[in-house]
């Protein structure tokens, strides 16, 4: 018998962008359940044209166990999940046709696909790391984490280059934080990742201070994720870069070398501040390890691929432009030209160039 494949969602006011994910997965999915958390708008009716497993779940202010929840409803030999603004996109559509004919013989436990969450003006994406997306069902996996959620891989895993896109259509703004800030009245922050997740939380709402005070503390617990201490540690940087604090961020992204491989998002930001101190030697040889830095993919964290190939391209142009050597300088340009010609940075250094 061929492999089910159950798409199990949960969904709040999703009108706007649930019938294009639903589309994109109909070549694929056998059953597709729907979990709705209290949608005031035409959600439910959505999703009626691609199925009647619509169940109502009452929001708990808890993520995983509205996901629990839509998994338990399940039937498929294996689930997926997708939120409602991500999209099966291009030739996806049939790698996870493949991968679905895949999963019988080989019989994984989890499955980590390529999630794609930010795009140039191209389409390409920019911003992808791998993410744990479809599961067998008989291996009983649970969400963990009220925010941010997660299934922790274990068991049989492998890696698919399928891929889901995230087109993100509106902005949660401040919502993550006020979980987190209502969790933290009822009780404290319990898991290490969980005070990880609310210090990324921090540093977007430009909380930068009390984002260091979380981060540097989590540091201290053994049971953070390596790769999560390695954000924590980017997010360090960030944080004491946008207070001035230079000489703190230049710590942060040395200390990051302590939880493994250097990371090319880490070796540009020490790039960038040799580069700020005019120091363009110095800026040039972290800009080119960034450029060699080995591939850390499969180990979790997020990765933008540009800071591998366009961001250091384009800041090792500038750095050897500004060192005299004009000839390296436009080899560089022309490699970041070839990745995004119609990025302003690119424009604007074809005039000095001409």
């Amino acid at each position: 018998m061929p492999v089910t494949l159950t798409l199990a969602m949960i969904v709040k006011n999703e009108e706007e962008t649930l019938e294009r994910c639903l589309k994109s997965v109909c070549p694929f999915v056998d059953e597709i359940i729907i979990a709705d958390t209290g949608s005031t708008d035409k959600t439910k009716s959505v999703a009626a044209h691609f199925t009647d497993k619509i169940f109502d779940f009452e929001w708990c202010d808890d993520f995983s166990a509205a996901r629990n929840f839509a998994f338990g409803k399940a039937t498929g030999d294996y689930i997926m999940w997708l939120d409602a603004d991500d999209v099966i996109e291009g030739d996806n559509a049939q790698k996870f046709c493949d991968l679905k004919k895949t999963l019988q013989k080989n019989a994984p436990d989890v499955v980590m696909c390529r999630y794609n969450i930010s795009f140039d003006e191209n389409g390409t994406p920019i911003f992808t790391y791998y993410r744990e997306r479809i599961f067998r069902r008989a291996a009983n996996l649970q969400w963990q984490g009220f925010v941010h959620e997660c299934i922790v891989p274990q068991g049989k895993v492998v890696y698919s280059d399928a891929a889901v896109s995230h087109r993100k259509e509106k902005e949660n703004g401040r919502r993550n934080l006020e979980l987190y800030q209502k969790t933290i009245f009822r009780r404290q922050l319990v898991s290490a990742r969980e005070k990880y997740y609310y210090g990324r939380e921090l540093y977007y709402n430009r909380l930068y201070q009390e984002s260091i005070c979380i981060l540097e503390d989590v540091l201290t617990d053994t049971t953070l994720w390596k790769t999560d201490a390695i954000g924590a540690c980017q997010i360090i940087y960030d944080c004491n870069l946008a207070l001035k604090k230079y000489d703190a961020a230049f710590a942060a992204a040395l200390k990051s070398f302590s939880y493994g491989l250097p990371r090319a998002e880490i070796l540009c930001r020490i790039g960038d501040l040799f580069e700020m101190k005019r120091d363009y030697k110095t800026a040039i040889y972290w800009y080119e390890a960034a450029i060699n830095s080995p591939d850390v993919s499969k180990e979790g964290g997020f990765l933008n691929p540009a800071y591998k190939t366009f961001i250091p391209y384009l800041e090792l142009s500038v750095c050897y432009y500004h060192s005299g050597d004009k000839n390296t300088a436009k080899i560089y340009h022309n490699k970041a030209k070839e990745i995004s010609p119609r990025h302003p940075a690119i424009l604007n250094n074809e005039k000095y160039f001409r």
